[in-house]
């Protein structure tokens, strides 16, 4: 009888570990099976995807995760895998998106990406223990431009719940743009409708999410500014908003390992989360 307790006890714990090594194991879906929209070939470059990290205790949230790379390339380990990572620490499941790149991709196509991205992972939520209410979207460098217009140019059934945004481009209409993010996205020389309508920090409203904003005084490739004029227009417009701005620190940093005092930007983060009720 005794054997048989422990046995089963021991049954229950390869099951369960089972479980935790599934919610581990990072799945990679293509965002469109059939071929994207508008896809110029069939190359890895022509199929955006999204890799799903589920937290082995899931609370509830999620988040989209766009890394950065000037929208010429993807820094998916870093802006990726290692941010995955330490949400799923927190019992948030992440979603890294590969989206399409320029200069072979322009916008709109970026951001289909990150809607068809979104939408996605709304369909999926209850099945992977979220709440499709809990979902936000976080973004790096040009991956915060574009998580930053998901957060002002989302359709119905788009709108992130929150938005975090590291070191973002935000601002094409500014001595502080990101020329080669502007370039890749839009071409040279853009079309200055689009130039405007994709300065994020003029398309806020009071339905953008609630939004943390994370960037460094010595920041020379994206200028501080960014994330600066966001918060402004957040603020003007009554969207809660919390922006830390380091002394130090080079652009592109992730989490900052290495770094004793930038290291702490995921801390505010984490705090951030817990007043918004996104983690305990």
């Amino acid at each position: 009888m005794h054997n048989d307790r422990i046995t089963r006890r021991t049954a229950a714990a390869m099951v369960s570990a089972a479980a935790v090594m599934q919610a581990q194991t990072p799945a990679t879906e293509l965002l469109w099976p059939e071929g994207a929209p508008g896809a110029v070939g069939t190359e890895e470059l022509d199929k955006p995807a999204l890799t799903t990290y589920v937290a082995a205790k899931p609370n509830g949230a999620a988040v989209l995760v766009c890394p950065g790379g000037g929208y010429g390339a993807l820094a998916m380990d870093h802006e990726g895998k290692q941010i995955a990572d330490w949400y799923n620490a927190l019992g948030v499941s992440a979603f890294i998106l590969k989206y399409r790149l320029g200069p072979r991709y322009r916008h709109p196509a970026p951001l289909d990406d990150a809607r068809r991205a979104m939408r996605m992972i709304r369909e999926r939520a209850l099945k992977l223990g979220i709440d499709p209410a809990r979902v936000g979207v976080m973004g790096f460098s040009a991956g915060g431009h574009l998580a930053s217009t998901l957060s002002t140019h989302f359709q119905q059934g788009e709108r992130p719940d929150f938005a975090v945004l590291c070191y973002p481009v935000i601002s094409f209409t500014t001595r502080y743009t990101h020329s080669g993010s502007m370039r890749n996205l839009l071409g040279a020389p853009p079309d200055p409708a689009l130039v405007w309508d994709l300065s994020n920090e003029l398309k806020v409203t009071a339905e953008t999410p609630p939004t943390f904003l994370f960037h460094t005084n010595a920041d020379t490739g994206v200028p501080p500014e960014n994330s600066i004029l966001y918060y402004m227009a957040l603020r003007r417009v009554g969207v809660p908003a919390e922006m830390h701005i380091y002394a130090e620190g080079r652009h592109g940093v992730g989490l900052a390992q290495k770094d004793p005092v930038l290291s702490t930007w995921p801390d505010r983060l984490k705090d951030w989360l817990k007043v918004r009720g996104f983690v305990r």
